[in-house]
């Protein structure tokens, strides 16, 4: 089991209490409702991203996240809509069929070299746009609409999550569960790298060749860590469509797998928790420039190109920086 140092919990701690109980409640104060929407869209592209940290972290660029994301919301869509089954179910299943599908893209393609990878997982969303415009099952591009909200789950007659349509502001039973399913994320991924997987997944970023020459199984540590990836995408994606309450093929786009590998680096490919803070920092960022109008993409790509620049390991890093120019 892992341990954390005191420092670590307390940090965990007011990490924690923050964004379930500061956080809300300075809405609540506010009036500003609609901040649960972009602090849950938050959350939710912050489990999208780990799933493209953790392929990094294998020395693979994942450009392709949009794709599982997108197939996690029809998923979920079709069971709930289609075959009447609870949203709850659907998200397992959902992030479990992205993974499946991960496993059968990767045993061809991870085989090939990192660059070809990158290459070939960048037309993945497009494919799968394509694929839900021509399926029936999809509705093509009329998409799947009016998605059910989330029912209660009750175990043995005690209700331990209330029937969202029922609830008076949905907005925040979305914002726990997001939440609560990114630090469930978090804790994962960072268990993952402190483990002897992940150990395994280092050396492999590091050389390749030396890991194999001790008897790693290069190719099936590569699927099994992009099935992680992609499961990630599926669960993110699941939950998008609920909140949404509809899916449509453009729901997940080219330019969102090249968003989710932006978080990771501007937060810090060498951080676990680098796609949070990358995450939040271009979301937010991004509507901050919205007042500069056409003037917006350049402004935002430039400033995302001069933080890379001066920032290469990405703004967790500032943190380590200052420690070592205080000489502790």
């Amino acid at each position: 089991m892992l341990k954390l140092t005191m420092g670590q919990w307390i940090g965990l701690g007011v990490f924690l209490a923050a964004i379930f109980i500061a956080v809300p409640a300075l809405i609540a104060a506010s009036g500003r409702t609609d901040f649960y929407f972009t602090l849950t869209s938050v959350a939710l592209l912050s489990i999208a991203s780990a799933g493209v940290w953790l392929m990094f972290y294998i020395g693979r660029i994942n450009i392709g996240q949009g794709a599982f994301a997108l197939i996690g919301a029809y998923v979920s869509a079709i069971l709930v809509t289609k075959a009447g089954m609870s949203f709850w179910l659907t998200l397992p299943i959902a992030g479990l069929f992205a993974a499946f599908v991960a496993v059968l893209i990767g045993l061809p393609i991870l085989r090939l070299r990192g660059v070809y990878f990158a290459m070939i997982s960048l037309v993945l969303t497009q494919v799968v746009t394509l694929t839900a415009l021509a399926l029936p099952i999809t509705n093509g591009a009329k998409g799947i609409t009016s998605i059910p909200l989330p029912g209660a789950i009750s175990i043995f007659g005690l209700t331990l999550v209330p029937d969202f349509a029922s609830m008076e502001n949905s907005r925040l039973a979305f914002y726990y569960t997001a939440c609560f399913l990114m630090v469930l994320t978090f804790a994962a991924m960072y268990r993952l790298v402190n483990s002897r997987l992940g150990h395994i997944c280092r050396s492999m970023q590091q050389n390749e060749e030396l890991a194999a020459s001790i008897g790693i199984n290069i190719a099936y540590i590569r699927i099994v860590v992009f099935a992680i990836s992609s499961f990630f995408g599926g669960i993110g994606g699941a939950m998008f469509g609920s909140i949404a309450q509809s899916v449509y093929p453009s729901t997940f786009v080219v330019t969102d797998s090249v968003n989710f590998m932006l978080n990771c680096f501007l937060g810090g490919l060498g951080y676990v928790f680098g796609p949070m803070l990358g995450t939040l920092v271009l979301y937010f960022g991004w509507d901050l420039l919205f007042e500069s109008g056409k003037y917006q993409l350049l402004i935002y790509s430039s400033l995302l190109i001069a933080a890379m620049l001066v920032l290469p390991n990405g703004l967790l890093s500032l943190r380590l920086d200052m420690f070592r120019r205080s000489g502790k």
